[in-house]
Parts: C-alpha cells; structure tokens; sequence
C-alpha cells in the first residue's frame, strides 16, 4: 500500500483535532462527483510519498498534531493498512478513517484492534439510487447496511456524511435516508463544489435554503443534523 497525498494540516477534517491528511489511491466506486478523481483511476495516481520520509515528517509534528486521517480512494481496500495505523499510533497519534461503508469486517476488525478512534462513513444516497449515485452498476448494500448498523451501535465515535448533488439528490431520498439512520449521533450534508478534479462535470450544488430544506426533512430522525 502507499499514500499518494498530504495535507499537512486541517482544522475541519477531524473533529476537535489539529491533525494532517493522508490519502491512499485506489476506490472499488466510481462517484460521479468525487473530489478525488487521481487517487481513483490507476493511470492518474501521482508520484506515491516516500514512507521513511514520512513518518520523519510525523515524527517531528507530534508536539502540534493531535490526530492523522486517513483518507483515499478507500483506505479498507488495503489489507495491510493495519500495518501503517500501527506505525502511527506508536508516534502517539489519534486516527480518524474516511471510508464508504463497503468493506464491513476491515471496519470491525481495525476499531477491535483498536487502531482507529473515529468514523466517518459516507452515504452516498437513498438504498433506492445508492448504485446509480456511486457510479456502478451494482452495488453490495448488505455490507454498507452492515457498517451502518456498526457504527449505530455507538462501537466508537463516528459521523455520517453525504454530498449532496442536484442531480442525484431530491427530498424525498433524504426522507429515507432519515429512516435508514434514524437515531445516528451526527450527519453532515455536503455541498457538492465543482473543481478540475471531479469525476464527472456538470453537476451541481444546492442553495443554502435548499441545504437547509434537507436539513429540515432530516432534524425528526437524526437531531444532530449539518450543513458543512
């Protein structure tokens, strides 16, 4: 496995936590709308970090970093990523994954390890559009029920979070989306923001009284609903 990203420091990615970014190449989904399109098709990968170098640059921020994400692509297609999570938390790091929600028995086996400390799982949409929404043409939604349902029982600090599109999205998907994770600690939607690296071009975002609209139609089911 290699990192192909650092951001070397966020304030909004993990919450409470002055931390860096690390991305891994590699996505099992194709999201018309993902942000990341070079760490998802193999022939744009960038250059991949040298690891020694790394873990000097982490070495020598852990007096201001509190925490590392990780983040892809989809860090759970890696099944040595054990092996690096390891690495950091002897540096005296928190970890907080970024991940879709496919890979279930990764998810359940690094938080049993103990080798993260928060969740954020994206929901791409409704169960009805979820394939359509992702970019492929089927989709195991048993094993994203299964991260849900996971993380619903409160196994370790976690945010659901959705980007939410025009055309992907409509009032009705986030009534079930409501429904399907009702009672879940927090959700996030996101504004989708067009940029160079998206997937695919001419989608677009919502307004703010749209967003709020969602939020809304959301606040019965889970009250700690966002607009990030």
């Amino acid at each position: 496995m290699n990192f192909y990203g650092l951001q070397k420091l966020t304030l909004l990615d993990y919450p409470e936590k002055v931390a860096c970014t690390l991305f891994t190449g590699g996505c099992n989904l194709r999201c018309p709308f993902c942000q990341n399109s070079e760490l998802v098709i193999p022939n744009l990968y960038p250059e991949p970090l040298d690891f020694n170098q790394l873990l000097d640059f982490l070495k020598k921020r852990s007096q201001i970093l509190d925490g590392i994400c990780i983040s892809g692509g989809e860090p759970l297609l890696h099944e040595d990523l054990s092996l690096y999570l390891k690495q950091f938390r002897n540096l005296g790091y928190t970890i907080k994954l970024d991940t879709n929600g496919c890979f279930p028995e990764h998810l359940k086996k690094l938080v049993n390890d103990g080798l993260i400390d928060y969740v954020a799982m994206d929901i791409k949409n409704s169960k009805k559009h979820y394939y359509k929404t992702a970019g492929v043409s089927s989709i195991n939604l048993k094993a994203i029920e299964e991260s849900v349902q996971f993380l619903l029982q409160n196994s370790i600090p976690y945010e659901f979070r959705t980007t939410v599109v025009k055309e992907f999205h409509t009032e009705s998907d986030f009534i079930s989306i409501g429904e399907w994770l009702r009672g879940a600690h927090t959700y996030y939607l996101q504004n989708f923001i067009s940029s160079s690296y998206v997937l695919e071009s001419n989608l677009h975002g919502f307004s703010k009284e749209e967003l709020e609209r969602f939020q809304t139609i959301l606040l019965p089911y889970i009250s700690n609903t966002k607009i990030r």
